[in-house]
């Protein structure tokens, strides 16, 4: 264990796909993250290989010098923060000086909102979004778009380091990183639809799927989104490491983002809706892949 790591306590809110990764980093960097999630078994299974599972966001609070979040919107953050429905969040326990690490994807207009109103509890804030997916959460291997004060990266800053390979540094206050993150998603949303689509047209002219896919994925017109999430559509698995709805929610922050300063977009505007269509004909809660599913009269590969 590295001891220096072990005298900073760190919180880690959201064990899902990515946040279950990010807490084993951080063990493995030498830390003992206290973890709080709304599933209790989540978090007590994760806790019984080193670290603490905290009953109440009240508890993390008190307990911790960094927070790292990793819900899944503004709402849930929100709601982690400030609490809801007779529940305490975990800032009215916040000690003075201590750090909150907000990932998740958000209009950088409420990051920055969200900035002021923790620094008048005298919290530190870092404005965090994370990118790369649970693979590389949990190999400590993804990227985070940063923003925040230097006194809060003073603090922080191994933790960051701890968690990702890449750490950038986009700006001294909030909203950067979510600018940054959003125009991630705009390029990460177009690129899965595009790909659902060319893989939908092959299969509408007969072409062979595992052809088309090797074929693509060794010539100018692959990314890094047809290669990985064909892949799910070829073994016919929409288990959702990132759901339909997911861009649903992303690509409408692009979209309002963009609409503020009149600013067109059309190909986002294209895929927003056909998430969208994937989202109320079913699929919301499947693997963003599924956005293939809208396509009328092909037939998708079958588990085999």
């Amino acid at each position: 264990m590295n001891t220096q790591n072990s005298q900073i306590s760190v919180g880690l809110i959201g064990l899902g796909a990515m946040g279950n990764g990010m807490a084993q980093s951080l063990r493995r960097a030498g830390y003992l993250p206290n973890v709080f999630d709304v599933r209790a078994d989540v978090a007590q299974a994760f806790a019984n290989d080193g670290g603490t599972a905290c009953a109440s966001l009240a508890d993390l609070g008190k307990s911790c010098d960094v927070i790292v979040s990793v819900v899944v919107n503004a709402a849930q953050t929100e709601s982690v923060l400030f609490g809801d429905s007779g529940t305490r969040g975990c800032a009215a326990s916040m000690k003075a000086g201590s750090v909150f690490v907000m990932c998740s994807t958000v209009d950088p207009n409420w990051s920055v909102a969200l900035e002021a109103r923790l620094a008048a509890l005298g919290i530190l804030y870092i404005d965090a979004p994370i990118s790369g997916g649970a693979a590389k959460a949990a190999s400590g291997q993804m990227t985070m778009m940063t923003a925040g004060q230097p006194a809060a990266y003073a603090i922080a800053e191994p933790v960051l380091n701890a968690m990702a390979a890449k750490v950038y540094k986009l700006g001294d206050s909030a909203g950067a990183g979510s600018k940054v993150k959003i125009i991630n998603q705009l390029l990460a949303g177009v690129h899965i639809a595009a790909a659902a689509e060319a893989m939908a047209l092959g299969l509408r002219e007969g072409v062979d799927p595992d052809a088309l896919y090797e074929v693509i994925t060794h010539s100018a017109g692959n990314s890094w989104m047809f290669e990985n999430r064909m892949a799910h559509v070829l073994a016919a698995d929409y288990t959702p490491l990132s759901a339909v709805d997911i861009f649903v929610k992303d690509l409408g922050i692009v979209l309002d983002m963009a609409r503020a300063t009149k600013f067109p977009l059309p190909l986002s505007s294209t895929a927003h809706q056909m998430f969208m269509q994937a989202s109320t004909a079913g699929f919301a809660k499947e693997d963003d892949s599924a956005v293939i599913k809208i396509f009328p009269g092909i037939e998708l590969p079958k588990k085999k």
